[in-house]
């Protein structure tokens, strides 16, 4: 029997291309699901959180593949023998574009240009740079890599700090923080949700950067502690770029909405038109190594 295989609408079609030996159903996670009680390769639809509870109704699966970088909430759904890869490389280009548009737009204060422009007032003054500012990534991996490359084309200095120092490749550890935040310009966060990062960015951390600096996060929400940024940008003494916040959506009446030197993004930096082309491509030859017995890419549990 032909193995089966649950994919979203968005990665039919296009160059990515799978074995025709393969029973492949299509599902965009919305509405009633089909019959998955056979699906051994399911992957997941992109920005639908709901549909990774249809995991635990597929006795019969051997793969999920998140579309996602970030996989933490998936893991408490695998039962044993489930393999799990994730997106890892998917949303680098996007999401280091958004990252440095922020940057960009906060640096050279493009939203009171924006303002300006609609009331049709001529009102120039000189802004802040990204030359020669001082660019601290929290949650260098990929992304951050990504970013970096980005930003030292701008001209700016950046600082890696991860989980673990890696000191042979210039990467601090997290330890390290209250050494490094008070020389940084701007911070940019892309720490992963779990235990470990829940709230890293708190109050102690915002206090230890200087006035005037630019808090980023393109993340995740949980890692940074809102109501502590809110107090510092309340009063102007910090700013901020979010493309991700907590709660998410933020309420529409939350106040760092009309703070003054805070710019947000609907948790968008992943997704854009580079996204889906390279999807398929992935999708397409994972499904090619699951047929033939290859070893999967970007396994992050094995099954």
């Amino acid at each position: 029997m032909a193995e089966h295989v649950l994919v979203p609408w968005e990665l039919t079609g296009g160059d990515g291309g799978w074995p025709s030996t393969l029973r492949v159903t299509v599902w965009d996670g919305q509405g009633a699901p089909p019959d998955v009680s056979d699906v051994s390769f399911y992957v997941l639809p992109y920005a639908v959180p709901s549909a990774r509870g249809l995991i635990t109704a597929m006795p019969r699966l051997r793969v999920v593949q998140a579309l996602t970088a970030g996989y933490e909430q998936l893991i408490p759904l695998l039962r044993p023998g489930v393999t799990l890869c994730n997106g890892r490389g998917l949303h680098d280009a996007s999401t280091a574009e958004h990252a440095l548009g922020l940057i960009l737009a906060a640096q050279r204060d493009l939203p009171r240009w924006v303002d300006d422009q609609r009331e049709h007032r001529w009102e120039p003054h000189y802004t802040r740079s990204l030359a020669d500012s001082r660019v601290l990534i929290l949650g260098y991996g990929s992304i951050g890599a990504a970013l970096e490359r980005r930003l030292l084309a701008c001209e700016a200095s950046v600082v890696r700090v991860a989980r673990t120092a890696r000191p042979e490749a210039r990467v601090h550890g997290v330890g390290e923080l209250p050494t490094l935040l008070p020389d940084a310009d701007i911070v940019v966060s892309i720490l992963p949700d779990n235990e470990s990062t829940e709230r890293l960015f708190d109050a102690t951390a915002m206090a230890a950067l200087p006035d005037g600096a630019l808090v980023v996060n393109v993340g995740r929400g949980r890692t940074l502690d809102t109501d502590a940024l809110a107090a510092e940008t309340g009063r102007g003494r910090l700013r901020a770029a979010l493309d991700v916040t907590d709660p998410e959506p933020l309420p529409a009446d939350h106040p760092l909405w009309s703070h003054p030197g805070v710019l947000i993004t609907p948790h968008v930096a992943g997704g854009s038109a580079t996204f889906y082309p390279r999807a398929r491509r992935l999708i397409g030859d994972q499904l090619h190594r699951f047929v033939t017995g290859a070893p999967l890419r970007n396994v992050v549990r094995e099954g």
